[in-house]
């Protein structure tokens, strides 16, 4: 037999640390959490921001995050639920509507510290690479907070950067460059600003029903059947998304839904028994031993007839 050395002796599991529990899970990259956490000690007790962004199957949520000792405390939140107040009732996770959500949590934060009127972004965007800059040496300093992806790809053209680029447009100042939005060439090294713009404005959605009405009628009925349903139709998306983002800087505040609370206050079997005593159970008891006894003693005597 050839000598095969131990790998995970007793030395390796007297050493061995459990990972935490989010990172076993594949929920936190803590390698990045903490470049996005970690604070210079010339700016003691001074939070930093983060832009967090996260997209489901059915919505976008988009948070300003800052890390407390306790915990992540939230600033502000905004998710592409709310963005049926302002006009946009479908595809409400597509790339458009991240932007749309981005802007919204920007003017609802920058409402919040006050600073709204002050850093009031790009109103018209253009597809350019436009950050917010400070106004002046009098004027208080733009918000600045970092893009916290958490476990997405960070490729080109990905939705967390169209909500980045909406913060971004709003007021924010996040550090960025154009390289990982819709329309950049990595071989030009330039960005084609007609491209970003029409995807701040659902060109590529409008685009994307009239070639699919084309190519498979069926098809296309079916993908877009709330879209239909509710009459909009590929050149109607344009308008829609322009008249929200005006709705959106108008009035960014938070309405709470009416929620139906009355299938929580009814009352359940559980709650609607009450609870029996120790006498009743035994009573409870001796009638079920009662009533077998006296079943099993008219079992008996049909036997014995039948004898």
């Amino acid at each position: 037999m050839p000598f095969v050395k131990t790998q995970k002796n007793d030395a390796y599991f007297s050493r061995y640390q459990v990972k935490p529990r989010r990172r076993r899970e594949g929920k936190t990259d803590y390698q990045a959490r903490r470049a996005l956490v970690s604070q210079a000690k010339n700016k003691y007790a001074s939070p930093k921001y983060r832009l967090v962004v996260r997209i489901t199957n059915k919505q976008v949520i988009c948070q300003i995050v800052y890390a407390k000792i306790q915990g992540d405390a939230v600033l502000v939140h905004a998710s592409s639920k709310e963005l049926p107040k302002y006009g946009i009732e479908h595809g409400l996770t597509n790339w458009t509507a991240c932007y749309a959500t981005g802007l919204l949590v920007a003017r609802r934060a920058l409402t919040k510290l006050g600073l709204a009127d002050k850093y009031e972004g790009v109103e018209e965007p253009s597809g350019e690479l436009e950050l917010t800059e400070a106004l002046g040496d009098d004027e208080p300093r733009p918000f600045k907070a970092y893009l916290d992806v958490g476990l997405r790809r960070t490729s080109t053209g990905a939705r967390v950067f169209g909500a980045m680029k909406g913060a971004s447009d709003g007021g924010i100042f996040i550090p960025h460059n154009e390289k990982r939005f819709p329309g950049y060439d990595p071989e030009t090294k330039s960005i084609d600003a007609e491209v970003l713009q029409n995807y701040i404005h659902g060109g590529h959605v409008a685009e994307y029903m009239e070639s699919l009405e084309e190519e498979d009628d069926e098809r296309f009925k079916k993908q877009f059947a709330s879209y239909l349903a509710a009459d909009v139709s590929s050149a109607d998306i344009e308008e829609i998304y322009t008249e929200a983002y005006a709705k959106i800087r108008e009035d960014p505040s938070f309405t709470p839904t009416e929620k139906d609370t009355a299938k929580w206050k009814s009352e359940s079997k559980k709650h609607k028994t009450p609870k029996s005593t120790k006498e009743e159970k035994q009573a409870r008891i001796q009638e079920k031993i009662e009533a077998y006894k006296s079943g099993k003693i008219a079992v008996d005597e049909d036997e014995e007839d039948d004898e």
